[in-house]
């Protein structure tokens, strides 16, 4: 572990796709303090198997506020130390991604990005946990309880099997129900390729085999790679990709020859609150069928999808939701459901304190991050139909990375110019949420659809002169989709 981490590059070229636009370069800034900062990809996991290794992403994205996978400072990111990444991963190969961040401490100004771990050591060391846990158990067993009539032994083996069925049992609305609800929607993926190989997950959307499921899941092996559906019941089936948008990180993939398949029931991430509780369901290290539990432990984190065939100029963030449901590796592009067993996101990055040094921690620390499904629904739709998604913007290039959303230009013609913001201008709301970076105002645009109508508070360069405007977003068509 290292007390200094990387940086990526500061600033990307403007561009309307997205909500707000990128400015040029700026002098780096440095992200949060701590420990070496690290992340992995949920979704295929994979080793490198020609020439260098692939590296996605862009520059910095803004700081967490605790955890970032997202979100500037006072957003909520990560708590010191914390590094983010996707979930992509395979049995015994490395995780898709972008190697750890770096800057000065005291500061959490920058996303993360995915660095690559090798999972055979975390199935090692999950090895060695089980013995422990097992080891303990033997001090317990051949205790006989002896009778309370004198020199009468009773012994708990002789005693008749219960008739018990605990599948029929499984009390309405809890865990045990959602699971055996939802785990026929939820499928494992294996993508092989020239450059790399591993595993993902997907919830299935149509009966006839439409997956939905990270763009680094579905693309993360390159162009010419393979894919394999493994289903709940054990089947396989070859698939292929329908459409992939590398800004919000998802993908629409079908399969061949099967038919009669259960499609995951759609609920809504509007409304949610913090604290309900939510169940994921993925295929952790290439685990499938894994279950487990948490909370929503925030809503509205900024999270950096940097991932295979993101455009240079094009900054990735979304509108994540926090959970403390543990996730890992292979997580990624599965779901994470409510207590009725209703799809509200698609698991997608996790916070992590990896580093390269040995035995530093890589998995779940109870900091994972989700795609809401409403921008999934939407999409996932525009994929199968059209091949690519569109985004709203407001027209205006700020830097990302700023811990305030400086309007540093307005694009003519743009919404933000219609709406008479000016340059220099400082955004604090949109709608009802505050803006307190560059990156949460990306993510906030774009958790709307083009056409909505929002309102927009700016203060001017001081921050006094409060002024709040009506702004109607307008599309732009994201590049680098399918």
């Amino acid at each position: 572990m290292t007390d200094d981490p990387q940086q990526r590059p500061a600033d990307h070229p403007a561009t309307g796709a997205g909500g707000a636009d990128h400015h040029p370069a700026e002098p780096p800034r440095a992200p949060f303090p701590g420990p070496h900062t690290g992340a992995h990809s949920f979704g295929t996991g994979a080793q490198p198997q020609h020439g260098p290794e692939s590296r996605y992403g862009t520059g910095p994205e803004a700081p967490f506020a605790p955890p970032q996978y997202g979100a500037g400072p006072d957003a909520g990111y990560p708590p010191q130390g914390f590094g983010q990444g996707f979930l992509g991963a395979s049995q015994g190969e490395q995780g898709f991604g972008l190697p750890p961040q770096g800057g000065q401490p005291g500061q959490y100004t920058q996303a993360p990005v995915a660095q690559r771990k090798p999972l055979r050591l975390g199935l090692v060391a999950g090895a060695a946990a089980l013995a422990l846990v097992s080891g303990g158990v033997g001090g317990v067993v051949g205790v006989l309880a002896t009778g309370s009539e004198a020199g009468q032994v009773t012994n708990a083996l002789e005693a008749p099997k219960p008739s018990v069925n605990n599948v029929a049992n499984a009390p309405a609305g809890s865990t045990q129900a959602v699971a055996q609800r939802v785990l026929p929607s939820v499928v494992m993926i294996k993508v092989a390729g020239n450059r790399a190989s591993g595993e993902g997950s997907g919830v299935v959307l149509s009966s006839d085999g439409l997956i939905l499921t990270n763009n680094h899941v579905a693309a993360g092996a390159g162009s010419g790679a393979t894919m394999e559906v493994v289903f709940n019941d054990g089947s396989t089936a070859p698939a292929t990709m329908i459409g992939a948008d590398p800004v919000s990180d998802l993908a629409v993939i079908k399969v061949s020859g099967k038919t009669g398949l259960t499609p995951i029931e759609l609920g809504t991430s509007d409304g949610l609150a913090v604290g309900q509780p939510v169940i994921a369901i993925g295929s952790p290290l290439g685990l499938a069928g894994t279950v487990t539990t948490g909370i929503v432990s925030a809503l509205n984190r900024p999270v950096s999808t940097s991932g295979e065939g993101v455009p240079s100029q094009v900054n990735p963030v979304i509108d994540a939701i926090q959970t403390d449901a543990a996730i890992n590796p292979g997580n990624s592009g599965g779901a994470l459901v409510d207590a009725q067993g209703k799809l509200i996101g698609i698991n997608t990055a996790i916070a992590s304190l990896g580093g390269e040094a040995a035995g530093a921690q890589s998995g779940s620390i109870g900091l994972g991050f989700a795609i809401p499904v409403d921008q999934a629904r939407r999409v996932a739709d525009e994929l199968i139909k059209t091949g690519h998604a569109t985004y709203a913007q407001i027209g205006i290039k700020l830097r990302a990375q700023d811990t305030a959303a400086r309007v540093l230009e307005v694009t003519p013609g743009s919404p933000a110019d219609e709406a008479g913001i000016p340059a220099g201008a400082i955004i604090t709301r949109l709608g009802d949420r505050p803006i307190d970076s560059g990156d949460a105002l990306i993510a906030a645009v774009r958790s709307h659809q083009p056409g909505d109508k929002v309102k927009v508070t700016y203060t001017d360069e001081q921050g006094g002169n409060a002024e709040t405007v009506e702004v109607t977003l307008t599309a732009a068509a994201a590049e680098g989709g399918r």
